[in-house]
């Protein structure tokens, strides 16, 4: 019984973990603006301020991933509290530009030490379909937790309340994750061999982890690509940007909490192979729709994206599970690359559509409209690779099964 509630105490502190993840991202984000007022910082600044949370993030859930059988997850959150806690401090009384850089990364190393302790410390709690079902719980905290931070921020700047007062909000799980973490018994690895580094780089050289690696990198831009871009689409086309953004955000949560039973009928493979789809459909709805069906183009689109990311962990934690917590957290940060490396490429696509749109004759908003639905039609690119890589997944797994069997 006792290592039950332990079990149970040890979820919820990664839950919370996870929502301070959240937080930091959407409330930094929602005080940007008074951020760049206060300190006289131009987009530019803003934009370097911003891309210090995507730095920290894979550079310590990789690090994070090498040390975690020798430091163990207990110090790796310990890590993540501290850098979390200095990162918020440095943040309300950081003074200026250079302030604001460091206080960003450092979030960003919390953020990365929780995504490295908590992703393997839940496989090795659960297995089969209730570890995958935890795992999609757990993960259903980034985009919940998003849509609460996007609530508070608003409400507390509608309510005229300095952006110090929002950066304090983000303390608040924090210091729960901490509380409930505090003097816990953490899971010892189940599989024999998984803690020597050796092993784990001898497994992730199999063809199954590098064909996972690469699909990752397109899960992973396929899910936030579109995501960093529909609404600076969307404004032109009679949707609301913030309404698209929660409604996305709001299915994925509770797409993401339901996940076991689906999971349990169409396998990890089935599940992968139909998120491509959706999200196909999705992206192409976004490239044509207007008006009210863009919600139907945000409707396809969440429950496309709603699996990938946690169903990928599981994925390698269950099929290769030889590569440990590094190979889990490899995975994760190929991710975060992925999507760092892909926004500047989606961007000079969008500019190359403007001039194409533009000598075409369109201007204003028709023009910016144009121009962003051409974008995210090529951006079907990636969920479409998707479909025929998981569909060659899908047989060959069950092949394998057979001949296991």
């Amino acid at each position: 019984m006792e290592n039950q509630i332990n079990n149970q105490r040890l979820f919820f502190g990664s839950c919370f973990a996870l929502i301070t993840t959240a937080f930091s991202f959407s409330i930094r984000a929602g005080i940007l603006p008074q951020l760049g007022t206060e300190f006289g910082l131009s987009g530019e600044q803003l934009g370097f301020i911003n891309s210090m949370w995507f730095l920290g993030f894979p550079i310590s859930m990789i690090i994070g991933g090498l040390v975690y059988h020798s430091v163990g997850p207990k110090n790796i959150m310990l890590t993540a509290f501290v850098m979390h806690a200095l990162g918020i401090l440095l943040t309300i009384y950081s003074g200026g530009y250079t302030g604001l850089l460091i206080s960003t990364l450092l979030i960003g190393i919390g953020n990365g030490c929780t995504e490295a302790a908590c992703n393997p410390m839940i496989a090795d709690t659960y297995s089969g379909v209730q570890m995958n079902k935890m795992l999609n719980r757990f993960h259903m905290w980034f985009p919940g937790g998003i849509v609460l931070g996007s609530l508070v921020s608003k409400f507390m700047t509608d309510a005229n309340l300095g952006w110090q007062a929002q950066i304090w909000v983000i303390l608040i799980p924090t210091i729960i994750y901490a509380v409930l973490f505090w003097g816990q018994a953490f899971p010892k690895p189940k599989v024999e061999g998984v803690t020597s580094l050796a092993e784990n780089f001898k497994a992730m050289l199999s063809p199954l982890y590098l064909f996972m690696f690469c699909c990752m990198a397109l899960t992973a831009i396929t899910e936030f690509g579109p995501q960093q871009w529909t609404s600076l689409i969307m404004s032109k086309s009679g949707a609301q940007p913030m309404l698209i953004l929660a409604l996305v955000t709001g299915l994925m949560a509770v797409g993401r909490y339901f996940a076991g039973p689906i999971i349990e009928k169409l396998d990890q493979t089935g599940v992968l192979l139909g998120s491509a789809v959706f999200a196909t459909i999705g992206i192409y709805l976004f490239s044509t729709q207007t008006g009210a069906m863009t919600y139907v183009a945000a409707v396809c689109f969440a429950i496309g994206v709603c699996y990938f990311w946690p169903t990928m962990v599981g994925f390698i934690a269950e099929n290769v599970p030889l590569s440990g917590a590094l190979g889990m957290s490899i995975i994760g940060g190929v991710g975060m690359f992925s999507t760092s490396i892909f926004q500047p490429i989606i961007g000079s696509w969008i500019d190359a559509s403007k001039a194409e749109k533009t000598a075409a004759g369109l201007t204003g908003d028709a023009m910016e409209l144009a121009a962003g639905q051409a974008t995210l039609q090529t951006m079907t690119i990636f969920p479409i690779i998707l479909i025929v890589a998981f569909t060659a997944l899908f047989f060959w797994m069950r092949s394998r099964k057979a001949v296991n069997s």
